[in-house]
């Protein structure tokens, strides 16, 4: 007899899914008013970029820390109050008078996404045993790419039509929703005890800081002795972070977990798979914007029909990687994001948009497949105890993996064109290039399409090589061991 499916583990998944829903609009819907901030706010296109950096910088960092927290305190006290801060936050940036109180409001924001983010996975994991954790991962799927569709859609319209302040409190009821089931529905089952490693997170933080400033002032600026010796810094801060790391009693990073090798390879497949695919739908918009000159509205629509197939697909594929593990099911996911890679490659001055169109449904169908296997694969191979810190490390390691595909994007395109007119084909405020200036920017894109491509290409062999895992439920383990104690 299979084992029912308790009904508050649908409702605890539904939170779930309307904070990952709240996350995701907000990942996409900053995009499109760029140009709208920039005006409103009398502010310059370098320090409203900030806008995305602070958010993704803040989220990659203190994820680690607050998943420990809530292994430690409590997980449903952690995601609860992350809804809290995200929420607020998400107020006070409708309300920032000026660039530099939007970029700390963001960071606030980020706090609050890191403490979601950082539990979310956790509470999944505690909520569905191991031979259902996929099919909850890929509705979590379902609901980013629903949520990545609503930003395109809703940014355009409110950005046009209402104003940029408003990206922004639409927040506000969503986390207000989430809010009210959380605090209702959400319980803490088991606390763990654990110590917070302070130095290593400073360190660490750190560390990201000043690579990523180095490394998007050299996108933005050329190389200078500034840009270089930040980034130089930087690694030298990761190299001090691994030995802090090595003697800490309760570790940022523990890298104990790596021993797994599914749990090592499936956090390094979700590194690699960010740095070698975000960076081809920035190249994308940019592409479409800048060269065929669309709107950026117009732009992102044409990458909707990716997300709407992915939304649809992924808990399909979650469920079919709960019956048979990750391996397969992510390494196929990949594969098809590279062959969608290779179809844009071919890209020119004149292409038929539904090249796009093709290439964003191939891709969907890849993510639709690699992130419910990948992100089960995670949890069901992590430690309870630990099961905040693997959502951490998660999160952490496919954000450094955007980050660094959104750095790379700003490197390629001021390589081939002039570097004011690549940051501004990627907010939205310039027209169409030139002739020449195209033709070299399309050179430019394959150049980095092949990188991307040749990174995929890695994350798919780590992702073949992974092992293969035990998606056993509980009650079948404990049935097993009575028949064979040994």
């Amino acid at each position: 007899m299979p084992d029912k499916k308790p009904i508050h583990e649908d409702i605890v998944l539904i939170v779930i899914l309307v904070a990952v829903l709240m996350a995701a609009i907000d990942s996409t819907i900053v995009l499109l008013a760029f140009p709208a901030i920039v005006s409103s706010l009398h502010s310059n296109l370098a320090t409203i970029i900030w806008v995305i950096l602070v958010y993704m910088l803040v989220s990659a960092v203190a994820t680690t820390q607050f998943g420990k927290v809530g292994d430690i305190y409590g997980r449903a006290r952690v995601f609860i109050i992350g809804l809290v801060i995200f929420t607020i936050a998400s107020f006070l940036c409708g309300i920032a008078p000026t660039d530099v109180l939007l970029i700390i409001f963001r960071a606030v924001q980020g706090l609050g996404g890191a403490m979601i983010a950082a539990t979310s996975g956790a509470i999944i994991a505690d909520t569905f045993e191991k031979h259902r954790i996929g099919r909850a991962f890929g509705f979590t799927a379902m609901a980013y790419n629903v949520g990545a569709i609503l930003g395109i859609v809703l940014g355009g319209i409110i950005t046009t039509f209402i104003g940029w302040q408003y990206i922004f409190f639409i927040n506000v009821p969503i986390g207000i929703i989430a809010l009210v089931l959380g605090v209702k529905y959400i319980s803490d089952k088991q606390k763990f005890a654990a110590k917070l490693d302070i130095s290593g997170m400073i360190a660490l933080a750190a560390a990201i800081s000043l690579i990523l400033y180095g490394g998007i002032g050299y996108a933005s600026t050329g190389a200078s002795a500034l840009n270089t010796s930040t980034v130089v810094i930087g690694i030298l801060l990761l190299a001090a972070f691994y030995f802090i790391e090595k003697r800490a009693e309760s570790p940022t990073i523990p890298f104990d977990m790596f021993e797994n090798k599914v749990f090592k390879n499936s956090i390094l497949a979700a590194l690699l798979q960010g740095l070698g695919f975000l960076g081809v739908v920035f190249m994308l918009i940019m592409y479409l914007q800048g060269v065929r000159g669309f709107t950026p509205f117009y732009a992102s629509l044409l990458l909707v029909p990716g997300y709407v197939v992915s939304g649809i697909l992924a808990p399909y594929m979650g469920r079919i990687s709960d019956k048979y593990g990750a391996r397969i099911m992510a390494t196929m996911g990949i594969s098809l994001q590279v062959i969608g890679v290779i179809a844009y490659f071919f890209l020119n001055q004149s292409s038929s948009v539904y090249v796009v169109i093709l290439g964003s449904l191939i891709t969907g169908i890849g993510g639709a497949m690699f992130w419910p296997a990948n992100s089960s694969a995670i949890m069901a191979n992590a430690d309870q105890r630990r099961f905040g810190i693997a959502s951490g490390l998660s999160r952490l390691f496919s954000t450094l993996g955007m980050m660094g595909s959104f750095i790379v994007v700003f490197v390629v395109a001021a390589s081939s064109i002039p570097r004011s007119e690549a940051f501004q084909i990627f907010v939205g405020t310039s027209v169409k290039l030139s002739g020449s200036i195209s033709s070299a920017f399309i050179a430019g894109m394959r150049i980095s399409f092949v990188a991307m491509i040749a990174i995929l290409l890695i994350a798919g062999i780590i992702s073949l090589t992974r092992g293969k895992e035990n998606r056993a439920s509980h009650a079948m383990q404990t049935q097993q061991h009575a028949k064979d104690p040994t």
